[in-house]
């Protein structure tokens, strides 16, 4: 570096020039802020008006000046990459090729600006074929990028070498950026959008343009949330809230995976979250395997085909499924999350992170240039051709004195002079009427030019109006967008979960209905809206109202309302907790769904009692009872928190289990009911409370051969009441409770039932209150029959009761349920 400053008398070496002295520090700065804007503008951030970089702006430009609209005939890649490199972007072929081939992938772009003939590349990562054997053409959207463009709607600049033309940005009918996101990192910054529904942003748009003060609550009743090519499903709500207020966030995404049994249970992914390379994937599910950090794995196996993903992961016998499967979700990017930086360039050169009600009115904004460029141009135009028009009106109209005077001129220049100065026409008039052909005299051709003048007076009225309201340029923006969603309509593939991962949506979104809940011996589980059976008189056969798999057979039916919380009681004395609504909604006939697809039940493992808890005031214990007569008490709010793995309710001594459930208040009464017909009613004051790990007490004692068949409560006051009871031939009675003495428990008790060969034993005993309205019992085929209580006979204690429903050949009953008359809800 010299130090001596340059003499200014000095005269320059023509070698050389000056030596101009800089801080190396200065100039490293400087050279390395250049570099980054460029980067920056030139290369890696999307613009906010139309959702391109450079080279993809170029990639359209260049197809839409070859002429490849989406009904055009394919043309190699290698062409349009050559006219790109050539006149637009002076950079690698790579960098073209990799670009193109990414607009053409439908699973990298929600909406695919090309479409591409060969192979393109896979979800599973593998590269497309070289450019020379890939063809392409643009799609329908993408021509929509390109509308109007002809029609001075934006701004063009010099391309490189300053000998083409090149757009600082597209028209972009299409709300493009965030309709398909953007992935790019620039020098200090990175921007990562999620691309969106076309349906759902131009709904958006429009609630926008009429309600400009409009809040992103407002907004998000449109836009549900990111909407990925490979579908998937993305959790809380105000995760996703938060990263469209800030432009800043996470968003939490998970495949679709769903449990099977055939032959044993295996797990089915079927969708993979956005950007998850599935072979990737796979080898991940593999390697975990191995090392054991995910168990009970048998097989895992591809297959999938053009029809879509498809991964089975085969379990093994002694397997919880559930487990499994939130094993894969913790470890493996089957769920990941996406991180949303909404950032992009403003006016072309300013990059700034955007909320998205900011990218709705940049697009807006642009979208206004755009029409009112439109409008202008037209209206010139118009105007232009007007002009001429009216000049050759006013010719036919002074036919003979024109043709006269052209006739008289000794070359064109003179005719055009004479004509301007003798009938006052402009230069382009006088132009239009030498050029006009013998034609045009005829009557017809004069009546056409003289309709096609009153169509543009009236064109240039409207285009007018259009400039002179903005609030009509709006409405044509709105029209736009209603088109083009007409034109291209959608469904969502990415399913929004309002709450968090493990969490549900709010209840006040699902209607609060009373439903017929059923489980089988098999843990199969769903629920109907109780209206799906219709009353009978008894006696009658039923309707169909499951068909189970084979040798399996439906053992509890219960009906509670969609908010209510349901605890579910295992033979091995367990408990775990769902809502009704989150039970599957299946039809009068299915079998449902398998429970292990919703709770982590060991393979031995049984559903045996249900309780249902709509309102936890007034229940102040759960009292449980086993098959063997045990009781037990525990206060409520040892469950108020269960685990999704379950928590232990009561310790089962050996050769017994856990059957029923039943919320009880101080002062209440337990009943027990034997299959051989015996039963036996205590005060709940009687059992004293214990912990969920203790084993309980004796409530029943039973004879050889005899085994505890139902258990219930009756609330204090309810003596009135009576007691159903049902047989497994069909039979049963109601007897009144005052024929039933309050005894200390641990006795054999009184006869609750005349038991024989015709009636079978007791399958199940409830009490009955006045709120009681129907009875509902279950066959061991599936047969269901709903009875009004009203009809059944009240008789005493030593009677065998009535037929309630005649069964086939073979068939037992199963369970019943009692419904409630219904309050105004």
């Amino acid at each position: 570096m010299a130090k001596d400053k340059p003499n200014p008398q000095e005269k320059p070496s023509l070698e050389i020039g000056y030596i101009k002295p800089v801080k190396i520090e200065n100039e490293m700065q400087e050279s390395y802020l250049d570099y980054a804007m460029s980067v920056i503008v030139s290369r890696a951030l999307p613009d906010v008006r139309d959702g391109l970089k450079p080279v993809h702006r170029r990639i359209l430009y260049a197809m839409h000046n070859l002429g490849l609209r989406h009904n055009a005939k394919y043309r190699k890649s290698a062409t349009v990459v050559g006219e790109v490199l050539g006149k637009y972007h002076p950079h690698g072929d790579i960098a073209v090729y990799d670009s193109l081939v990414r607009m053409a992938q439908d699973f990298a772009m929600r909406y695919p600006l090309i479409d591409g003939q060969g192979n393109f590349g896979s979800l599973d990562g593998d590269s497309a074929a070289a450019m020379r054997y890939t063809e392409v053409r643009m799609t329908a959207l993408a021509e929509e990028m390109l509308y109007d463009i002809e029609k001075d709607t934006i701004d063009f600049m010099d391309n490189y070498d300053g000998t083409q033309k090149e757009p600082k940005v597209l028209p972009a009918k299409l709300p493009n950026l965030l309709v398909n996101g953007a992935l790019g990192i620039a020098v200090g910054m990175m921007t990562n959008i999620p691309p969106h529904n076309l349906s759902e942003v131009c709904d958006a748009l429009c609630y926008l343009i009429d309600h400009p003060h409009a809040s992103i609550d407002e907004l998000l009743q449109f836009i549900k949330g990111p909407d990925f090519p490979t579908g998937g499903i993305i959790y809380n709500f105000s995760e996703i809230k938060n990263a469209y207020a800030t432009g800043r966030g996470r968003i939490l995404m998970r495949g679709v995976a769903k449990i099977e049994e055939d032959k044993g249970f295996r797990i089915i992914i079927s969708e993979l979250p956005f950007q998850v390379n599935k072979a990737a994937l796979i080898e991940k599910i593999a390697e975990l395997v191995k090392v054991k950090k995910i168990t009970g794995v048998a097989d895992l196996r591809d297959e999938s085909d053009k029809e879509g993903i498809r991964i089975v992961v085969d379990l093994k016998r002694d397997a919880y499924p559930q487990k499994v499967l939130n094993q894969i979700y913790k470890n493996t990017p089957l769920q990941q999350s996406f991180y949303v930086n909404m950032l992009a360039l403003v006016e072309g050169i300013e990059p700034r992170v955007l909320t998205l009600k900011m990218f709705l009115s940049e697009y807006i904004s642009h979208r206004k240039t755009v029409i009112t460029r439109r409008t202008k141009f037209e209206l010139k135009q118009a105007e232009d051709r007007a002009h001429i028009l009216e000049g050759l009106k006013k010719a036919l109209n002074n036919l003979d004195a024109v043709i006269k005077t052209i006739k008289q001129s000794k070359d064109r220049e003179t005719a055009h002079k004479n004509l301007c100065r003798k009938f006052k026409f402009t230069s382009k008039q006088a132009e239009a009427i030498l050029e006009m052909k013998l034609q045009q005299l005829a009557a017809l051709e004069r009546q056409k030019i003289l309709d096609e003048l009153k169509e543009k007076l009236v064109l240039i009225k409207r285009l007018k109006s259009i400039l002179a309201n903005p609030r009509k340029v709006l409405e044509i923006i709105k029209n736009e967008l209603t088109e083009l969603k007409e034109k291209y309509p959608s469904e969502r593939k990415t399913r929004v979960h309002k709450g968090k991962v493990g969490e549900f949506t709010e209840e006040d979104l699902i209607p609060n209905e009373e439903m017929v809940v059923t489980i089988t011996k098999g843990n199969y589980i769903k629920r109907i809206p109780i209206n799906t059976y219709r009353i009978q008189r008894r006696g009658g056969k039923g309707v169909v109202g499951v068909v189970p798999k084979e040798e399996d057979v439906v053992e509890h039916l219960f009906t509670s309302f969609t908010h209510n919380d349901v605890l579910f009681f295992t033979n091995l004395g367990r408990v775990f907790q769902l809502k009704v609504y989150e039970i599957p909604l299946g039809s009068r006939v299915s079998k449902g769904q398998s429970m292990v697809n919703f709770l982590q039940l060991a393979p031995e493992e049984n559903i045996q009692a249900v309780i249902t808890i709509s309102d936890r005031e007034g229940i102040n214990y759960l009292v449980m009872g086993t098959k063997n007569g045990m009781v037990k008490k525990t206060r409520l709010e040892e469950f108020a928190h269960i685990r999704k793995s379950g928590l232990i309710a009561i310790r089962i001594k050996k050769d017994d289990e856990l059957k029923w459930v039943r919320g009880i208040c101080t002062g209440d009464e337990i009943i027990m009911i034997s299959q051989n017909g015996q039963s036996i009613r205590f005060a709940e004051s009687d059992v004293r409370p214990m912990g969920r790990g203790t084993v309980g007490v004796r409530g029943m004692k039973l004879r050889k051969k005899d085994e505890v068949v139902a258990m219930d409560i009756i609330k204090k006051g309810e003596i009135k009441g009576g007691l159903l009871v049902v047989t497994e031939n069909g039979y049963g009675k109601i007897t009144d409770l005052v024929h039933y003495t309050k005894q200390r428990r641990g006795g054999i008790g009184n006869k609750t039932a005349a038991v024989n060969e015709k009636t079978g034993h007791l399958i199940n005993a409830k009490i009955i209150t006045k709120k009681v309205k129907d009875l509902i019992i279950v066959s061991q085929i599936g047969q269901i029959i709903r009875l009004p209580i009203k009809g059944i006979p009240h008789l005493g204690r030593a009677t065998q009761g009535v037929i309630l429903m005649r069964l086939s050949p073979g068939d037992k009953v199963t369970s019943i349920s009692l419904v409630e008359k219904q309050k105004d809800r």
